[in-house]
């Protein structure tokens, strides 16, 4: 599998290491054209305006949408969560989501940076319990009715599928723990 990484801005040396040591082909992405022959991108988690800013600068929005459209799989992490969504419920007044996964999200929702914590989460699909490391997180409001909800905290939804889309409101790749990255590779990349 071709696994593509994001590179503009935010944690996606993480990403591209642990995809390597699943076995995948991963590589950072900073031009358009790099998404050509893909199985998969991430969009890692950052600063979700600063990161909307640069895709829009680079011409990314139109690319990954069709992309997506021809088969590519994506995954979003924290800010990459956010720019998936079809409505953000707090966005910047210049904030643009790429509207592909039927969600509503919420910006920075437990709080700010000194707010960050971890916390052990129930993943759909993983055995046992997986730590949630979360930085500035956003939370689901809501997905809509092709979506499955994968976990929950404190009742709130932090992983969402939704085809071959899937968003984490907290950093995986922090972890050392490739257990959401297999997750990606083989429930929604492998399923496509």
């Amino acid at each position: 599998m071709r696994i593509g990484v994001l590179a503009l801005q935010g944690a996606f040396r993480e990403h591209i290491l642990t995809f390597e040591a699943l076995g995948a082909s991963a590589s950072a992405i900073r031009l358009p054209g790099q998404l050509e022959g893909l199985d998969a991108l991430v969009i890692p988690g950052g600063e979700s305006t600063a990161i909307a800013k640069l895709m829009r600068s680079y011409g990314f929005y139109s690319a990954l949408r069709e992309r997506h459209g021809a088969g590519m799989a994506i995954w979003g992490t924290c800010a990459g969560a956010i720019l998936l969504a079809t409505h953000i419920s707090d966005a910047a007044a210049d904030q643009e989501p790429l509207g592909l996964m039927d969600m509503t999200i919420r910006r920075n929702a437990y709080g700010r940076q000194v707010d960050s914590f971890e916390v052990e989460l129930d993943i759909a699909r993983l055995d046992g319990s997986f730590t949630g490391v979360f930085i500035r997180a956003p939370w689901i409001e809501s997905v809509g009715e092709a979506g499955e909800v994968l976990a929950r905290h404190d009742g709130r939804i932090v992983a969402a599928r939704q085809g071959d889309l899937m968003a984490t409101t907290f950093h995986p790749e922090l972890t050392g723990d490739p257990r959401v990255h297999r997750l990606f590779l083989e429930y929604i990349v492998g399923s496509r």
